[in-house]
């Protein structure tokens, strides 16, 4: 037997311990108390416990929730991390499963929104610079669930059909430039601060949901979480549409776009000082590293 602790055997700059000696979580207990009845039932799975094991697998790469348990029962790093014994029981997979969806997503949100918080009040965000952009995830669900739907009697009437997955109708057909195909997705949204990398605000839609519709409201997210006006906002030209320059000089934003095709030029908007196009800026996937923020609010999707 080991008679030391598991903090022991672990290295200090392996990135559980260094993300252990920021993190706090002693405000979720109370955040989630009313999902849990008091005194009636087995005893749950400790909240912290939870969240730890979550942010363990998106900090190590391990998507699954089976995987990540499997790896848990041989990991000394995960177990000293989640807060489990070397020879402690460990809950089932399907049960950081049921967390998920008893928390529900605007639980998750408000995590977030915490952690957000945090890393503006410890200085390594600043909300001053934010990089928005979107990406492609492709769901775990198999072309033979495809089917054509008619969405009522009337579309039926006139022979107009869309395609919807019969397993998973939110992942809707959308093209994807790198494939080359469509294919169904999701679209997760991302504001991105620029002094370290911490993701400020995360929006998930359907694929189908082009970039632009999002970004508004997910600019005023981030401004209302770090409460610091935003003053530049870097996209790639996919976003350089008259509504968003709209938009954004309504709340005073300079903008920094890539000279993509399809951007608008510069003498487009030069009559205001506002909008400020730079064409040596190439945005921003390599920017929109996953950072504390973004793992407590990805945890939700699983």
């Amino acid at each position: 037997m080991f008679a030391g602790s598991l903090r022991d055997l672990i290295p200090d700059n392996h990135v559980l311990v260094r993300v252990d000696h920021v993190l706090d979580l002693g405000w979720l207990q109370a955040e989630v108390a009313e999902c849990y009845a008091v005194g009636s039932g087995r005893p749950g799975i400790d909240p912290e416990a939870a969240v730890r094991l979550m942010l363990a697998g998106l900090l190590l790469s391990i998507v699954h929730d089976r995987r990540l348990m499997r790896e848990v029962v041989v990991n000394i790093a995960i177990r000293w991390f989640a807060g489990y014994g070397l020879t402690e029981a460990l809950p089932d997979h399907s049960s950081l499963t049921r967390i998920r969806q008893r928390w529900g997503a605007e639980r998750f949100r408000r995590v977030f929104t915490r952690t957000v918080e945090a890393c503006v009040a410890a200085g390594i965000a600043k909300g001053e610079v934010v990089h928005t952009d979107s990406s492609l995830v492709r769901p775990d669900v198999s072309w033979e669930a495809i089917a054509r739907k008619h969405a009522d009697a009337v579309e039926a009437a006139n022979g107009l059909a869309e395609p919807v997955c019969r397993t998973d109708p939110d992942a809707s057909l959308t093209p994807n430039n790198r494939a080359r195909r469509v294919e169904p997705a999701y679209k997760p949204h991302t504001a991105v601060d620029a002094e370290a990398g911490v993701v400020l605000d995360v929006a998930v839609t359907t694929g189908a949901q082009h970039d632009t519709k999002a970004v508004e409201g997910q600019l005023d997210a981030t401004g209302a979480t770090t409460r610091v006006p935003i003053g530049i906002a870097t996209m790639d030209a996919g976003y350089a549409i008259t509504r968003i320059f709209a938009a954004l000089t309504g709340m005073r934003t300079s903008i920094r776009s890539s000279a993509a095709a399809g951007a608008i030029a510069p003498r487009a908007v030069s009559a205001s000082p506002l909008h400020q196009m730079s064409h040596s800026l190439r945005t921003s996937n390599a920017l929109l590293k996953p950072w504390l923020g973004w793992v407590l609010w990805a945890a939700i999707l699983g």
